[in-house]
């Protein structure tokens, strides 16, 4: 007997789909169960549940009434149990009102844990937790034993004890690399599966990776960085694995895939690089190779066919087809919508046969008119290759796939050197597009921070190559200052933590090529940089406006007329950046004429010109780039208020 299966993703914003998900999915298809994917709002995905439980009794009570018809009047009094809406659906149901109010007002109420077999919550980062354990707590109320929640992933592995305490669910931690890991007598190895692309269809979340394919040459890592989650998720380094397989099968079930987003954690450490890049090549991702999208409504129509996600193809077929409007011109068009028409296809079809049948016809148009013009292919370590490992032989096994970008790793300043080796070596084999996390608040000083994003800049212009650098701060991976991104390091305090926010707010979080920019948000040396840490926040927003009218010079004298006693005290407070009562911090007039500047209304208008046109710039680069986008860490993303709270 089939079972009903929920996979549910918190709805954080993130960059990559769930990839275990999508693996769950193909091994629960292939057992035959129903599965059913949901991202977004929690209160909505109830509201559709109950309404699709309320359609279904009431089919039941009445089945010669189309309860489909008046879909959206019982989705309307489910919502708001407004009896007037209430009394408008059962007046007509003369022989039958008083059944069908008690039956919608039932409905309306009824508890839905017997909804689903099993339910599936993805978890990802730790500072998520307030968003996941409202998930997994909204989970219990649709099916009616928590045995049947099974939570699994990254916050899922590294919180399990504070998960269980929370919820009295125990998660799974690390892989499922063996059999029976979900289901007794059961020899499928889930985590060799290949991924079920067609969920990512059910839900209006759109992942920023647009065509590509999700793989790993490799699992684990041989280093075991304090700061770094990969030991505990991954802790057998696996030097080669399957790609090819499970490459193969998503090529033939959801089509051709523009580019390869590869997961491995430290891919250079294996000893059979060179064998996984020559299978990276004699997968289609060659230096210069292109692209062409496949006929996605053949695919649609096959997957309809064969059964496999119905819901999902029915709706994708049938968008694909009206899609293709706009790139039919004349009369041409004039006959496309007539068979449109002639097919029944004006209106989304109820049944698959419709679209099926008139596929034929269509696809001439299709594949007419399709666009099918040639675009390049790019290959993404997305995780990011570590320096230490690079060598000559291996950089130049890398320049001969089309790697956009090369994602290099620069941690800390200890390996200042060795970096400097990995892009010089990279720019020798005509590796230009280049990018790096910079780790902060961690072990790392103000000084080290800046001064590993001033080497990339440097780089950049001698080397006449591009490097991104994005700014991520260190979130400790267990206990309580896991649950949030509240930590302060040992060589941070809350004021640097917030400057160093506010400049990734006007820049989007990225630190771009080329020194106007880079000087412009974080300083023409360190010492400017030093002062920046200290500015008040709205001077640092709107560093040219306050510049302008004098109140950053009246800040910096301000500071400078303390006695040195004075400014080491001064430093202190404002490094606790609480400035809602600064009478209360210190008697001191000098000092209290300093910290004024830091009372300044954040919510008050202001123009600044030279701000508005870094955001600009950087709004540009995110949209045009996606590479760019999928390196995005989401502290820029933090908003004014909640950062603040920290």
């Amino acid at each position: 007997m089939s079972r009903n299966i929920l996979l549910i993703e918190p709805n954080f914003k993130n960059k990559y789909p769930p990839i275990g998900l999508m693996k769950i999915s193909t091994y629960h298809k292939m057992l035959g169960d129903n599965v059913q994917f949901y991202k977004g709002d929690l209160k909505a995905f109830e509201l559709r549940i109950r309404l699709s439980y309320t359609i279904e009794v009431l089919q039941n009570v009445l089945p010669e009434f189309n309860w489909f018809d008046i879909e959206k009047e019982i989705k309307a009094y489910i919502s708001s149990k407004r009896l007037k809406l209430l009394d408008h659906i059962v007046e007509r149901f003369e022989d039958n009102l008083d059944l069908i109010r008690s039956t919608l007002k039932s409905c309306a109420t009824d508890k839905l844990n017997h909804t689903f077999d099993r339910i599936y919550v993805s978890t990802l980062f730790t500072f998520y937790w307030d968003i996941t354990i409202k998930t997994i707590e909204f989970t219990k109320t649709l099916t009616g034993n928590l045995q049947n929640i099974f939570i699994g992933g990254v916050m899922a592995s590294l919180l399990t004890k504070e998960i269980i305490e929370e919820t009295g669910i125990t998660p799974i931690t690390g892989l499922l690399d063996k059999p029976n890991a979900l289901d007794n007598n059961c020899d499928i190895i889930i985590d060799e599966l290949p991924l079920d692309y067609s969920i990512l269809h059910e839900i209006e979340y759109v992942y920023p990776t647009e065509s590509a394919y999700f793989t790993f040459m490799t699992k684990g890592c041989t280093r075991k960085c304090a700061f770094c989650s990969v030991p505990k998720l991954e802790p057998t380094y696996k030097e080669k694995i399957d790609a090819k397989n499970p490459f193969e099968y998503v090529r033939n079930m959801f089509g051709e895939q523009r580019n390869l987003l590869l997961m491995d954690n430290n891919v250079l450490a294996s000893p059979k690089f060179p064998e996984i890049i020559q299978e990276i090549k004699d997968l289609g991702f060659y230096k210069g190779a292109t692209f062409t999208y496949p006929n996605m409504l053949k695919i649609a129509i096959d997957n309809l066919i064969t059964g496999y996600n119905d819901k999902v193809y029915i709706k994708e077929a049938y968008n694909l087809i009206h899609g293709l409007t706009s790139r039919i011109k004349s009369k041409s068009k004039t006959e496309y919508e007539q068979l449109l028409k002639d097919s029944n296809l004006l209106q989304l079809p109820s049944e698959k046969n419709i679209l099926i049948n008139a596929f034929p016809l269509i696809n001439v148009y299709f594949e007419k008119y399709r666009y099918q013009g040639k675009l390049a292919r790019y290959v993404d370590f997305n995780q990011g290759v570590d320096a230490r490992y690079v060598t000559e032989e291996n950089m130049k096994l890398m320049s001969e796939i089309p790697i956009r970008p090369l994602r290099l790793a620069f941690d800390h300043i200890g390996i200042k050197k060795t970096y400097i080796n990995a892009v010089e070596l990279a720019a020798k084999y005509g590796l230009t597009d280049l990018s790096n996390y910079i780790l902060f608040n961690f072990k790392d000083k103000p000084a080290d921070f800046y001064e590993r994003l001033k080497i990339n800049v440097d780089l950049g212009k001698r080397l006449n190559i591009k490097i991104f650098s994005f700014p991520m701060k260190f979130v400790p991976l267990f206990g309580e200052e896991a649950k949030s991104r509240k930590h302060v390091g040992q060589h941070w305090n809350k004021k640097f933590l917030r400057a160093i926010q506010t400049i990734l707010i006007a820049t989007r979080g990225i630190v771009a090529p080329g020194y106007e920019f880079f000087e412009m948000a974080y300083g023409k040396d360190l010492k400017s940089f030093m002062d920046l840490l200290y500015m008040p926040e709205s001077y640092i927003i709107n560093r040219n406006y306050f510049k302008n009218n004098g109140m950053i010079a009246a800040w910096k004298n301000d500071f400078q007329s303390l006695t040195v006693y004075d400014q080491a005290i001064a430093r202190k407070l404002i490094e606790e950046n609480e400035f809602s009562d600064i009478e209360s911090i210190t008697q001191n007039s000098m000092i209290l004429r300093l910290l004024s500047h830091y009372k300044f209304d954040n919510d008050k208008k202001i123009v600044d010109v030279e701000v508005n046109k870094l955001r600009s710039y950087f709004d540009k680069l995110i949209k045009h780039d996606m590479f760019i986008d999928l390196t995005l860490t989401h502290d820029f993303e933090i908003s004014m208020k909640e950062f603040k709270s920290a």
